[in-house]
C-alpha cells in the first residue's frame, strides 16, 4: 500500500510532529504484514492458475468536506480543504453523482483468473483525487515485483499509459490498454482494418514481421510480379511504438481483445473493499489515516481469500434424512 516515497514522507513528518511517530511505526508494521500475507498467498498456490494482472482505480470521497481557501499559483487554482491532504478531482461517469469528487483515489493492482473472472486485490497506492492515473502504474508494478509477484502482463484502461516505454524497459512488463483517442493513426494505415501500406501509391497490405527495439517492422506483402515498383521500393516499413493502435503489443490481436475483456473484472474487488470491508465511507482524515484504513481492508480481503470462504462448496453426496414431524 506504500511506496518508498510515502514511507520517507511519514518519517519526515514524525520528526516535525509529535503525533506522527506512532503513525510511522504503524505504517512500517503494516507494510511488513502486507508482504507477509502476499508471501503466504503465493505459497498457497492461489496465484498459480495463470492469473492476469490489472491496474484500476476507484474514488474514496471524504464526506462533509469544507473548502477553506482557493489560491492561484502560476495560473493554477490550488484548493485547500479542512482535510488538507485531499483534493477535488473528476469522477468516473455515474448516474446519480456529481462529475467531481473531493477526497482520494485508490489505485489497485489486481490478479484476475481469466477462466473464472475471479479477482483478488493485491496492493494499492493512494493519492488525492486530482492526481492523474498514469503516475501510479509504474510504482505499482515496481512495488509488486519487489514483493515477489510474477508480473508479466498488465491490462488497464486508457488513463494508464506507458508513453516512452519506460515501464517495459524497467520491469519487462507488457501493458495492454485501449488506444488513446488523442493519438492519430500513422500515415497510410487503414482506419477500419489497420492494415499498413508502404506509401500513398501502394495498395497492397504489408505483412507484420515483429518487434524491434523502438517499434514494429512490416515487409512488402506483394506476390512475385504483382507490384511494378518492387525493384525500386525498399519493401519494408518501421512504425514507432505509440499510445494508440501501435502499442508494444499491436491493438486488434486476439491477445489484446482477451486482455481488454478480462480487464472489466478488475472493478469487482472495489465492490468487496467498499461494501463488504466498509471502505466506502472513509471516516478518517489525512492521507496517512486513509492509507492505514485502506491497507487494513486489503489485508482483510486477502485473508478471506486464504481462508477460502469465497469458494463454492461442493454439495455433500450423502444426505441426512431428518425424522418426520409428529
Amino acid at each position: 500500500m506504500f511506496s518508498a516515497g510515502t514511507l520517507h514522507w511519514l518519517k519526515i513528518r514524525s520528526v516535525v510532529s509529535g503525533a506522527a511517530p506512532f503513525i510511522f511505526f504503524v505504517s512500517t508494521k503494516l507494510v511488513n504484514l502486507m508482504v507477509y500475507i502476499i508471501y503466504h498467498l503465493r505459497e498457497s498456490g492461489i496465484l498459480d492458475e495463470g492469473f492476469v494482472h490489472c491496474v484500476d482505480s476507484t474514488e474514496l470521497p471524504v464526506d462533509r468536506q469544507q473548502l477553506l481557501a482557493v489560491l492561484k499559483i502560476k495560473g493554477k487554482n490550488i484548493r485547500i480543504y479542512d482535510d488538507i491532504d485531499c483534493d477535488c478531482g473528476k469522477r468516473r461517469k455515474k448516474r446519480d453523482k456529481s462529475v467531481y469528487v473531493v477526497g482520494y483515489r485508490m489505485h489497485t493492482l489486481t490478479a484476475i483468473n481469466p477462466k473464472t473472472g475471479h479477482s483478488i486485490p493485491l496492493i494499492s497506492l493512494l493519492a488525492p483525487a486530482n492526481h492523474h492515473d498514469s503516475h501510479f502504474l509504474s510504482p505499482l508494478v515496481r512495488l509488486g515485483k519487489a514483493m515477489g509477484l510474477d508480473l508479466k502482463l498488465i491490462t488497464a484502461d486508457e488513463a494508464y499509459h506507458d508513453k516512452d516505454g519506460a515501464l517495459f524497459k524497467e520491469s519487462g512488463v507488457y501493458l495492454i490498454k485501449p488506444p488513446s483517442s488523442k493519438v492519430s493513426l500513422p500515415a497510410n494505415v487503414d482506419s477500419s482494418t489497420f492494415q499498413v501500406m508502404f506509401d500513398d501509391l501502394c495498395n497492397i497490405p504489408m505483412k507484420y514481421i515483429g518487434i524491434e527495439e523502438q517499434g514494429h517492422e512490416f515487409k512488402c506483402g506483394a506476390q512475385p510480379g504483382q507490384c511494378p515498383r518492387s525493384e525500386l521500393c525498399p519493401q519494408f516499413r518501421h512504425i514507432d511504438f505509440d499510445n494508440g493502435y501501435f502499442q508494444r503489443i499491436l491493438y486488434g490481436s486476439d491477445v489484446v481483445s482477451k486482455a481488454l475483456d478480462i480487464r472489466k473484472n478488475g472493478e469487482r474487488p472495489f465492490n468487496l473493499l467498499k461494501k463488504r470491508e466498509g471502505l466506502e465511507q472513509v471516516r478518517v482524515r489525512s492521507q496517512h489515516g486513509v492509507v492505514v484504513r485502506s491497507t487494513f481492508t486489503t489485508m482483510a480481503t486477502l485473508l478471506i481469500e486464504l481462508a477460502g470462504t469465497r469458494k463454492t462448496k461442493k454439495a455433500n453426496q450423502k444426505q441426512i434424512k431428518l425424522p418426520l414431524a409428529a
